[in-house]
Protein backbone atom coordinates (compact mmCIF):
# COMPACT_ATOMS: atom_id res chain seq x y z
CA UNK A 1 0.00 0.00 0.00
CA UNK A 2 1.11 3.09 -0.87
CA UNK A 3 1.51 5.98 1.84
CA UNK A 4 3.08 9.18 2.31
CA UNK A 5 6.04 9.85 4.27
CA UNK A 6 5.43 13.19 6.34
CA UNK A 7 3.51 16.15 6.34
CA UNK A 8 3.61 18.85 3.86
CA UNK A 9 2.68 22.34 3.63
CA UNK A 10 2.91 24.19 0.41
CA UNK A 11 2.02 28.00 0.44
CA UNK A 12 0.07 30.19 -1.58
CA UNK A 13 2.35 31.73 -4.30
CA UNK A 14 5.02 28.74 -3.99
CA UNK A 15 5.60 25.46 -5.80
CA UNK A 16 7.10 24.61 -8.71
CA UNK A 17 6.24 26.95 -11.19
CA UNK A 18 6.27 26.50 -15.20
CA UNK A 19 5.23 27.39 -18.50
CA UNK A 20 3.28 24.66 -20.04
CA UNK A 21 1.49 25.08 -23.55
CA UNK A 22 0.66 28.54 -22.74
CA UNK A 23 -0.25 27.95 -18.88
CA UNK A 24 0.91 28.96 -15.56
CA UNK A 25 1.66 25.44 -13.95
CA UNK A 26 2.46 25.39 -10.34
CA UNK A 27 3.12 22.15 -9.27
CA UNK A 28 2.08 21.87 -5.75
CA UNK A 29 2.07 17.77 -4.63
CA UNK A 30 3.98 15.09 -6.50
CA UNK A 31 4.07 11.50 -6.35
CA UNK A 32 7.14 11.70 -4.43
CA UNK A 33 5.51 14.17 -1.87
CA UNK A 34 2.51 11.74 -1.48
CA UNK A 35 4.14 8.28 -1.65
CA UNK A 36 2.92 7.99 -4.96
CA UNK A 37 -0.69 8.54 -4.63
CA UNK A 38 -1.51 11.27 -6.05
CA UNK A 39 -0.34 15.05 -7.94
CA UNK A 40 -1.74 18.15 -7.62
CA UNK A 41 -0.89 21.44 -10.21
CA UNK A 42 -2.64 24.92 -9.78
CA UNK A 43 -3.19 25.59 -13.56
CA UNK A 44 -3.60 29.36 -14.67
CA UNK A 45 -5.01 30.04 -18.41
CA UNK A 46 -6.04 33.43 -20.07
CA UNK A 47 -9.20 33.83 -21.83
CA UNK A 48 -10.40 31.39 -24.63
CA UNK A 49 -7.35 28.88 -23.69
CA UNK A 50 -8.67 25.67 -25.57
CA UNK A 51 -6.45 22.38 -24.04
CA UNK A 52 -6.11 19.66 -27.16
CA UNK A 53 -8.80 16.60 -27.07
CA UNK A 54 -6.75 14.03 -25.05
CA UNK A 55 -6.67 10.56 -22.51
CA UNK A 56 -4.90 9.84 -19.67
CA UNK A 57 -4.10 6.11 -19.76
CA UNK A 58 -2.42 5.66 -15.70
CA UNK A 59 -4.20 8.33 -14.36
CA UNK A 60 -7.73 9.36 -13.14
CA UNK A 61 -7.81 13.70 -13.06
CA UNK A 62 -10.26 15.69 -11.34
CA UNK A 63 -10.50 19.81 -11.68
CA UNK A 64 -11.38 22.08 -9.05
CA UNK A 65 -11.98 25.46 -10.10
CA UNK A 66 -10.57 28.29 -8.17
CA UNK A 67 -11.46 31.68 -10.52
CA UNK A 68 -12.92 31.80 -13.08
CA UNK A 69 -14.97 29.73 -15.77
CA UNK A 70 -14.68 26.69 -17.91
CA UNK A 71 -16.39 24.16 -20.19
CA UNK A 72 -14.95 20.55 -19.99
CA UNK A 73 -16.02 17.64 -22.28
CA UNK A 74 -15.44 14.33 -21.31
CA UNK A 75 -16.71 11.93 -22.80
CA UNK A 76 -19.58 12.71 -24.66
CA UNK A 77 -20.91 14.83 -21.65
CA UNK A 78 -20.55 18.91 -21.86
CA UNK A 79 -19.84 20.52 -17.86
CA UNK A 80 -20.06 24.09 -17.55
CA UNK A 81 -18.08 25.04 -14.60
CA UNK A 82 -17.37 27.89 -12.26
CA UNK A 83 -15.67 29.43 -9.33
CA UNK A 84 -16.38 26.72 -6.65
CA UNK A 85 -17.46 23.56 -9.03
CA UNK A 86 -15.72 20.34 -9.35
CA UNK A 87 -14.93 18.10 -12.36
CA UNK A 88 -13.94 14.93 -12.83
CA UNK A 89 -12.47 13.13 -15.65
CA UNK A 90 -11.98 9.18 -15.55
CA UNK A 91 -8.67 7.01 -17.12
CA UNK A 92 -9.68 6.16 -20.62
CA UNK A 93 -12.55 8.80 -21.47
CA UNK A 94 -11.18 11.49 -23.95
CA UNK A 95 -11.34 15.10 -22.46
CA UNK A 96 -10.38 18.94 -23.28
CA UNK A 97 -10.91 22.06 -22.20
CA UNK A 98 -11.95 25.68 -22.68
CA UNK A 99 -11.67 28.65 -20.84
CA UNK A 100 -13.94 31.26 -20.85
CA UNK A 101 -13.54 34.87 -21.00
CA UNK A 102 -11.99 35.92 -18.18
CA UNK A 103 -9.49 33.17 -18.08
CA UNK A 104 -9.28 30.40 -15.37
CA UNK A 105 -7.11 29.04 -12.10
CA UNK A 106 -8.14 25.27 -11.12
CA UNK A 107 -6.47 22.70 -9.51
CA UNK A 108 -5.81 19.35 -11.47
CA UNK A 109 -5.71 16.35 -8.81
CA UNK A 110 -4.85 13.11 -10.40
CA UNK A 111 -4.36 9.41 -9.06
CA UNK A 112 -2.50 8.03 -9.18
CA UNK A 113 1.17 10.62 -9.02
CA UNK A 114 3.22 11.32 -11.29
CA UNK A 115 1.27 13.04 -14.07
CA UNK A 116 4.19 16.15 -12.30
CA UNK A 117 6.93 14.13 -14.92
CA UNK A 118 4.57 15.15 -17.86
CA UNK A 119 4.33 18.73 -16.69
CA UNK A 120 7.88 19.26 -16.55
CA UNK A 121 8.49 17.22 -19.80
CA UNK A 122 6.71 19.34 -21.89
CA UNK A 123 7.30 22.81 -20.04
CA UNK A 124 9.90 25.40 -19.21
CA UNK A 125 10.75 27.08 -16.02
CA UNK A 126 8.70 30.15 -15.38
CA UNK A 127 10.77 33.39 -15.12
CA UNK A 128 7.73 34.76 -13.14
CA UNK A 129 4.06 33.34 -11.92
CA UNK A 130 2.21 35.15 -14.60
CA UNK A 131 1.03 33.98 -17.79
CA UNK A 132 3.95 33.20 -20.48
CA UNK A 133 4.27 35.53 -23.53
CA UNK A 134 1.64 34.65 -26.18
CA UNK A 135 4.26 36.09 -28.63
CA UNK A 136 6.22 33.18 -29.40
CA UNK A 137 5.91 30.34 -31.77
CA UNK A 138 2.99 27.50 -31.24
CA UNK A 139 4.42 24.36 -29.14
CA UNK A 140 5.51 21.43 -31.64
CA UNK A 141 2.83 19.30 -31.44
CA UNK A 142 4.44 16.38 -32.81
CA UNK A 143 6.54 16.80 -29.93
CA UNK A 144 3.98 17.13 -27.57
CA UNK A 145 2.38 13.73 -28.66
CA UNK A 146 5.63 11.94 -28.54
CA UNK A 147 5.62 13.30 -24.65
CA UNK A 148 2.38 12.60 -23.94
CA UNK A 149 2.82 9.31 -25.10
CA UNK A 150 5.89 8.59 -23.19
CA UNK A 151 3.70 9.59 -20.23
CA UNK A 152 0.66 6.97 -20.68
CA UNK A 153 -1.25 9.78 -22.65
CA UNK A 154 -2.62 10.50 -26.09
CA UNK A 155 -3.00 13.55 -28.08
CA UNK A 156 -6.48 13.23 -30.15
CA UNK A 157 -6.32 16.23 -31.92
Amino acid sequence: MLQAKEALAVANGTGEARWWLGQLAEIKATAADTGGLFTIVEVTGGPNYEAPLHVHYREDEAFWVLDGSVTFEVGGTTIEAGTGDYAFGPRGLPHRYKLGDSGCRMLFILTPGGFEDLVRAMSVPAETRSLPSQDGAAPDMERVRAIAATYGCELLA
